[in-house]
């Protein structure tokens, strides 16, 4: 394998899709590798990708990123011909809301999702506080500026937009103006609408 090669392993039914969806923004070369849930995601050549036995994952240039967000972030940075991330000196709301979105929002929304309301005197504790107040953290964070670093589309927009969309689509958020604007915006966007049309078909395969 070339040590330029960017394979991707993924399911289609998980988070793998935030990274397809980064992947067709990019357009570059890239190689799918499915890995299904159960003994294959858990098996010990996946393992050494990631030891947390899940997907998504990439290895590109010799070096294995997991986790979404982070993956996101990397592949702005080596493909940053593409302008998918900010200039050095304007990624604070880059960087801000993209690990906002992957650290107190997601958190608030598993939470929430599995029942669990943090007491009040443990808020503190919780690097959400509260879901209302995740909620409303992110309804001001996606409408204040065109897209969520400022004027210009970024790999931000994926990571966060993903889990806007999902949130509408799966009732994990409520169905906000501010929500359904920003996921409009971006669930038409042409590579957007590539990636779900190849995860869409390997569901389809893998159920048949």
């Amino acid at each position: 394998m070339s040590n330029e090669e960017l394979t991707f392993y993924a399911n289609p039914q998980s988070r793998s899709r935030m990274v397809r969806w980064m992947l067709e923004e990019l357009d570059v070369p890239y190689k799918t590798e499915i890995i299904e849930y159960g003994e294959p995601m858990k098996s010990k050549a996946y393992l050494s990708i990631n030891p947390m036995g899940k997907v998504p994952a990439i290895r590109h240039r010799g070096q294995v990123v997991t986790e979404s967000a982070a993956i996101c972030a990397y592949l702005a940075d080596a493909f940053f011909e593409k302008k998918l991330a900010p200039a050095l000196g304007e990624r604070g709301s880059y960087y801000r809301w993209m690990f906002f979105s992957a650290g107190p929002l997601e958190a608030a929304i598993t939470n929430k999702a599995l029942g669990f309301e943090v007491p009040l005197e443990r808020q503190r504790m919780a690097g959400y506080g509260h879901y209302d107040l995740a909620v409303e953290t992110l309804a001001m964070a996606v409408s204040r500026t065109p897209y969520i670093a400022g004027d210009l589309f970024s790999a931000a927009d994926v990571y966060v937009g993903s889990h806007v969309i999902w949130g509408i689509d799966y009732k994990t958020l409520p169905e906000r103006k501010e929500f359904v604007e920003y996921a409009e915006k971006l669930r038409n966007r042409p590579a957007c609408l590539r990636a779900n049309e190849l995860d869409d078909a390997l569901t389809r395969k893998s159920s048949s």
